[in-house]
């Protein structure tokens, strides 16, 4: 699968480490930034992931930023998009299991390396259902976007 990963300042540090892990799976990263510890705003970041993923140059994004919560919301304002904070193994897999989520955030100031290496691969594992109940809300999801 080829990923597409970004990060802000904040994110930087861990970034490298979420890369390296992602490839250890055995797929393909592109990196989209940042490239050192400079400030730089979270949305240019955001917006360089959702485009790669909804141009379809990558099946899935990532974004490491302090909290993960404003990649997130920069994120989710892409058409397309459905970002989820990620914390937690089961919402990382759950959420793209029952929500078809393309974006996973994670903080880089709320979990370390250990627990963003189980995360990314509960995330890169997990598949959408194939169950209709989620299948519906989904497309209800899609349907909300083109009222956009």
């Amino acid at each position: 699968m080829r990923i597409v990963v970004g990060s802000d300042h904040a994110g930087f540090p861990l970034k490298a480490s979420v890369i390296k892990h992602i490839q250890d799976l055995g797929h393909e990263v592109e990196d989209v930034g940042s490239f050192d510890d400079k400030p730089v705003d979270f949305p240019d970041i955001a917006q360089k992931v959702t485009q790669a993923v909804t141009a379809g140059k990558a099946e899935r994004g990532m974004l490491v930023c302090g909290t993960g919560v404003g990649a997130s919301i920069a994120a989710n304002k892409v058409k397309g998009i459905r970002a989820a904070v990620c914390h937690d193994i089961h919402s990382a897999h759950q959420s793209v299991e029952h929500d078809d989520v393309n974006v996973m955030c994670i903080g880089a100031q709320i979990v370390g390396p250990w627990l963003a290496h189980d995360l990314v691969e509960a995330y890169l594992k997990a598949e959408f259902s194939t169950d209709e109940d989620f299948r519906r809300r989904v497309e209800k999801l899609h349907r909300m976007d083109d009222a956009r």
